[in-house]
């Protein structure tokens, strides 16, 4: 079974209930276990505004896929993921992008995505996208 790690910027349009091709993935998805890692954890409780929230959030993310790493060897190799791109001339905005990638190359997972970053990425590197 395939595994789809889903980024920030999906998320925020689900939660918000705005329907883009990425969003609606989310409730069609019959097939992929969906996954998260720490950062989009993160990423997701930072936008929270009450601790009720915050709660429910958690709860949703406790029973998916959870991607883990050893922190200081992905950290390095987000790191030069994001040199790598920038010495080609493209610079990636959020350096969490890079992070969030290499999650997803560890783990042979799909990104499901709404960043134009992660399409940067995945054209330079090993990383794998949704196809929508």
């Amino acid at each position: 079974m395939d595994i789809i790690l889903v980024d920030t910027s999906v998320w925020v349009n689900y939660l918000k209930n705005i329907d883009n091709k990425a969003s609606l993935f989310i409730n069609n998805n019959n097939t992929a276990l969906l996954a998260t890692c720490p950062t989009i954890l993160q990423e997701i409780l930072h936008g929270v505004k009450t601790d009720h929230e915050a709660t429910i959030l958690q709860t949703y993310f406790e029973d998916m896929v959870h991607l883990i790493e050893e922190p200081y060897e992905l950290a390095t190799e987000a790191a030069q993921l994001y040199r790598k791109l920038r010495k080609k001339g493209i610079t990636i905005r959020k350096p969490n992008d890079c992070l969030i990638a290499m999650y997803a190359i560890k783990n042979n997972a799909h990104l499901l995505h709404n960043d134009i970053d992660f399409t940067y990425i995945a054209q330079n590197s090993k990383l794998q996208v949704v196809d929508l």
